[in-house]
């Protein structure tokens, strides 16, 4: 397992370079930079524009460019941002935890009740209730997260009892802890609805195809024809090794907790990452999309090993030799 992390991180160090690179020659292939909307404002003069042109190498060949925050980077900076004026480390902390909030809580409503109702629903299937499951699976699958935040932005603003935007209210700062709990819960359910609906109908039906295809192996038959429990049979063999494929699944869910969702955020107004990633996109802020480009690739690489080491500790089957 040692050589196994080992290699992996030495493979990982060509990978993130490689998507440093793609990532910094598609904003540089894009016409124009950032400070070409500055040239616009007459209260900006030219001379301004050239200095911060020159400070940060935009008008260098692209090697340069890329050498140069590629070696910044490895020091550890992140660089300026262009639209906010501050250093990108300050404006990434600053939504870090917000985004982490709402992703986190996302991901454990997710998982607790996808894998339960796939499991539910292979033990009761072609019945009526496994039937309900699979075509409230379909519808939600077949919109998008944000058609979800509308719909219930809509619901809730009709029956009131949680707010319908914002990660805090206005008398926040004068509550107490328990206060400010509840306040950042109540604010939590909405959004984290809109993002776990289409997850939870993805989830279910791969762990319910698990399941099935597991009930049908002869070990499953043979356990059965001993006269065990059918709790027994399902929970404590079945479900072992349908699960399997989903611990690696959990890996790629993993990086994407940092990564949000945009247009959640931006609906229901929750100051995050994907908002962030969004503006910084559309006002081309060059060292803001690499270090969220970045810091997603990173997490990609930390999932997908997480999930191939505690693979192996869930199925003593697999060596990595």
């Amino acid at each position: 397992m040692l050589k196994l992390i080992i290699r992996r991180l030495l493979i990982a160090i060509p990978q993130l370079i490689g998507i440093s690179l793609i990532t910094f020659a598609l904003i540089q292939l894009t016409p124009g930079n950032f400070f070409d909307t500055l040239k616009l404002d007459p209260q900006i003069s030219q001379q301004t524009i050239e200095r911060y042109e020159k400070l940060y190498r935009l008008n260098s060949p692209f090697w340069e460019q890329y050498g140069a925050w590629l070696w910044n980077f490895i020091q550890g900076d992140l660089g300026h941002s262009f639209f906010y004026n501050v250093p990108v480390a300050k404006i990434i902390s600053s939504r870090l935890f917000n985004t982490f909030i709402l992703s986190l809580a996302g991901f454990l409503f997710t998982w607790s009740v996808a894998l339960p109702l796939g499991v539910w629903a292979a033990v009761r299937r072609n019945r009526l209730s496994d039937r309900l499951v699979q075509f409230f699976s379909h519808m939600a699958l077949s919109s998008p997260s944000f058609l979800y935040a509308m719909l219930l932005l809509f619901i809730f603003s009709r029956i009131g009892g949680l707010p319908l935007g914002g990660m805090h209210s206005a008398h926040y700062d004068d509550l107490s802890f328990l206060g400010k709990s509840f306040d950042l819960l109540r604010h939590l359910v909405i959004p984290m609805l809109a993002i776990s609906i289409g997850s939870i109908g993805a989830l279910q039906r791969i762990m319910r195809g698990n399941m099935l295809e597991v009930m049908r192996q002869q070990y499953v038959l043979t356990a059965r024809a001993k006269g065990l429990p059918e709790n027994c049979v399902i929970y404590k063999h079945a479900l072992r090794n349908a699960i399997n494929p989903m611990v690696t699944l959990l890996g790629y869910e993993f990086s994407a907790l940092l990564s949000g969702a945009a247009l959640v955020e931006i609906i229901y107004s929750w100051p995050g990452l994907g908002s962030l990633m969004l503006t910084a996109v559309r006002s081309k802020d060059l060292y803001l999309v690499m270090a969220s480009m970045m810091m997603g690739g990173i997490l990609i690489l930390i999932g997908n090993l997480l999930a191939d080491i505690l693979l192996a500790f869930v199925d003593p089957r697999i060596r990595y030799d």
